[in-house]
């Protein structure tokens, strides 16, 4: 072999080393551009369960119990608004036992309803983007029942008297109260028309 053919040998080496190297930054550089689905959502299911527990303690500190706050604010989360018991205890770390009794809560508060998953057995349990009126709607026959005992309290008691009248007084707030949730309920329906019904 001639010193001109080894030199040659030698271009051809580097020539084809340098490609690769090309080729290999070229590659490098288009993975560091796609984005990393498995961070992605790795960082997303972390935005969301910061959420659920913040929201959760909010709802917690209202008076809610602290399970069926975290369920619901998961269901509230999620982008179907239904999960199912197996989901819910996945994204929450916590029992099948503890699911259940936070679900029967929820459905009796009108805040999730009961669904059966298509063609499953399995229990869906979802959340309504109506749930805040179906909950507070859920109060008039509350209320109702409050004023009657308390009408019967009045009667009892004697309207005269100093618990009579304190009785009263509150018999009149409830009915006060009653009346202007009605009202408040057509308000915000009409409103909410006017936000997010567009055709």
């Amino acid at each position: 072999m001639t010193s001109e053919d080894a030199a040659r040998g030698r271009e051809r080496t580097r020539g084809d080393g340098s490609a690769d190297a090309e080729a290999g930054t070229k590659a490098d550089a288009e993975v560091g551009a796609r984005p990393d689905a498995e961070v992605e959502a790795k960082a997303d299911a972390e935005v969301v369960s910061r959420f659920v527990e913040q929201f959760a303690s909010q709802l917690v500190e209202a008076g809610m119990p602290r399970m069926p706050s975290r369920v619901f604010a998961a269901l509230l989360a999620s982008d179907s608004g239904a999960l199912t018991a197996a989901e819910l205890g996945d994204r929450l770390r916590v029992s099948p036992a503890a699911v259940s009794g936070a679900v029967r809560y929820l459905t009796q508060q009108h805040m999730v309803s009961r669904e059966r998953e298509p063609g499953t057995r399995r229990d869906l349990f979802r959340v309504h983007s109506n749930q805040w009126y179906e909950a507070l709607g859920s109060r008039d026959a509350v209320l109702k029942r409050w004023e009657n005992a308390l009408r019967e309290g009045v009667a009892g008691l004697g309207a005269d008297t100093p618990a009579g009248r304190r009785l009263a007084e509150t018999l009149a707030f409830f009915e006060f109260i009653e009346v202007e949730l009605a009202e408040m309920m057509d308000r915000w329906r009409a409103h909410r028309k006017a936000l997010f019904d567009h055709g």
